[in-house]
């Protein structure tokens, strides 16, 4: 169109060229403010300046590029099959199937590879690889994607990275060197470079849930005693699948206290949490429980948390987050996403409904000497006036006024369905709570930045202090109040549509904040319900503190609560067991029974009264 502006001629070509390099008509392009991604056939790119910098278009191209090719070159289906479960292993195997996906699809094309390499410098300048000073510093999924891209184009690492791979290249060509030669030879077949890449996992001791050597012997730091340092051991494995950092540490303690206590805990506990939170593949992981119950016992009593500095936290309102004209949008959005769940809802409000008024029935005391004449009795009357008793009081409701609190995981994980639903249920939940009385209020909570943000470049500034606590900036959102009605609250609730809003979760933070909201309320009942799909991840924390940091921490809180406080603590998981974390809680494997199961969680616990 002849009054087209110069970014809308941009984002044509831009889409036009994804359609050729997907070989699909049905891809769409976008730009974005917020981070780059792709969710179906729907490409988000970042948004150029007016100007079109060179550089700028450059990065955009590459984004565009990468998200064709991996339409076009990548079976889903093919890659979650052969994927880990450990979380490290799985972020391995992710950023070496996106270097093979890369390098096939520019192989030739010389222009592709220039864009896709754009992209890629643009990733690593927020990537811990680029200031790493240590080897337990560097993501091994970084790394071995870099040395896997090199094997595969014959590019070097980008001169950012270059410092930090050296770190820790000795170690892996020594391990898995051969492998990565492999890789190259089977470029063509995603089946067969899967294999290889499974091998060559098996030769770093990711899969067997071995740890890399440390060159510091930090990762115990705690004077925490023998017990402690045994249960370091035994949760080192999730914490360095939680933080997708691939921290080092030994594991000859665990094994020792698997030897001592018996109780089946030789099973790995690496989960499916999506921390990587950098390489855009979002939505392939499979959402399967596999993190066993482990005892309270195992939280050692001594153990303190604290936060490098509160000082960019943030508890903010939905609607400071954006403006007026994007939260219509959103909503609308969020109602599109609900259109064909209009019946099912309009059921599960009932059922609820059904539930809550049943306990607020009215009673009546019959026989009674003065009150309402009781139509029972009326012959009684007639035939004798006089006769007493024949009266009836309504005995007053012992339903407890009652406060609900949602508090949703906004994590990057959560991205996708995940995140709809969790919307779609709180709405549901709002309208239908309010409907019978009961104040509702809906919190999300996240982190304002991947990897740290202006926490973590104090904690540089400062001189990197060792066990600095948390070290990531929290945002904590306010998507509904407990005495707005939902009327007024109902645009706020499509900011969790907001792309770029999902990034790390802090429970045990959240928790706290969330019940100090709560417990602060005047009603005599109060319940809060956490939606979450795994454990806590930030890994920027992850990576200078122990590995189960964050874990304990919410174990602290969530057993301070259930053990100590009036509120009533449930939970729901979204595709991971939570039961190891929440004594009341229930676990999901898709998210379309997230509405129904918290409909009746919250209608169990007014039966429990």
């Amino acid at each position: 169109m002849a009054n087209e502006t110069p970014t809308e001629k941009l984002r044509n070509v831009l889409a036009g060229t994804a359609r050729a390099l997907a070989n699909d008509a049905e891809i769409e392009l976008s730009f974005t403010a917020d981070a780059p991604g792709q969710i179906g056939k729907q490409i988000k790119v970042p948004m150029p300046g007016r100007t079109l910098p060179p550089e700028q278009v450059a990065e955009v191209r590459g984004f565009a590029d990468s998200f064709a090719l991996r339409s076009r070159l990548h079976d889903s289906g093919l890659h979650l099959k052969g994927s880990p479960r450990e979380a490290v292993a799985r972020a391995v195997f992710d950023a070496v199937e996106t270097a093979r996906v890369e390098a096939l699809g520019s192989r030739g094309y010389a222009g592709i590879a220039d864009n896709l390499e754009h992209a890629l410098d643009v990733r690593l300048r927020s990537d811990p690889i680029s200031r790493a000073r240590s080897r337990e510093e560097v993501p091994l999924s970084t790394a071995i994607g870099l040395m896997v891209r090199e094997r595969l184009t014959g590019r070097a690492a980008p001169a950012a990275a270059a410092p930090g791979l050296a770190l820790i290249s000795d170690w892996i060509e020594d391990r898995a060197g051969a492998d990565l030669d492999a890789l190259a030879m089977a470029i063509d077949d995603q089946a067969t470079f899967a294999q290889f890449a499974s091998k060559m996992l098996e030769d770093l001791q990711l899969t067997e849930g071995e740890m890399l050597p440390d060159d510091s012997d930090e990762g115990g730091g705690e004077d925490e005693g023998t017990e402690e340092q045994e249960q370091d051991g035994d949760e080192q494995g999730e914490s360095e699948s939680d933080s997708g950092e691939g921290e080092v540490e030994a594991r000859g303690e665990q094994r020792e206290s698997e030897g001592e206590e018996g109780e089946g805990e030789r099973e790995q506990e690496e989960g499916f949490d999506d921390a990587d939170g950098e390489s855009g593949d979002d939505g392939e992981e499979g959402m399967m429980p596999v993190r066993p119950n482990r005892p309270w016992s195992d939280l050692p009593p001594q153990f303190e948390y604290r936060a490098f500095t509160t000082k960019f936290d943030e508890v903010i309102a939905a609607t400071d987050l954006c403006d007026s004209e994007e939260l219509e949008r959103l909503r609308s959005y969020l109602d599109q996403q609900m259109t064909h769940l209009q019946g099912a809802v309009t059921k599960l409000a009932n059922r609820l409904q059904r539930r809550l008024m049943a306990q607020q029935n009215r009673s009546w005391d019959f026989d009674q000497e003065e009150g309402l004449l009781d139509a029972a009795r009326l012959a009684r009357v007639v035939v004798n006036p006089m006769q007493s008793l024949s009266y009836k009081v309504e005995r007053d409701t012992e339903f407890k006024d009652t406060v609900v609190t949602l508090l949703i995981d906004n994590s990057g994980s959560m991205r996708g369905r995940p995140i709809s639903i969790a919307a779609i249920s709180a709405d549901i939940l709002a309208r239908t709570l309010e409907r019978v009385g009961v104040k509702t209020e809906v919190l999300g909570f996240t982190t304002r930045a991947w990897k740290g943000g202006q926490s973590r470049e104090a904690w540089l500034a400062d001189g990197r202090p060792p066990q600095p606590g948390r070290l990531n900036d929290l945002r904590h959102i306010v998507y509904k109040q407990a005495d707005e009605p939902w009327r007024r609250a109902k645009k706020s609730l499509g900011l969790m549509m907001r792309e770029g809003l999902l990034k790390e979760n802090i429970d045990g933070e959240a928790l706290l904040w969330a019940h100090g909201r709560l417990i602060a309320r005047p009603e005599d009942r109060k319940v809060m319900m956490v939606i979450s799909d795994g454990a806590p991840v930030d890994d920027s924390t992850l990576s200078v503190n122990s590995g189960a940091y964050l874990e304990r921490h919410l174990r602290q809180v969530i057993g301070w609560i259930e053990q100590r406080s009036p509120v009533k603590l449930v939970a729901i998981g979204i595709g991971h067991d939570v039961t190891r974390y929440y004594q009341k809680a229930v676990t999901i494997m898709d998210a379309e029974q997230l509405a129904g199961t918290m409909i009746e969680q919250l209608a169990s616990l007014f039966d429990d009264e």
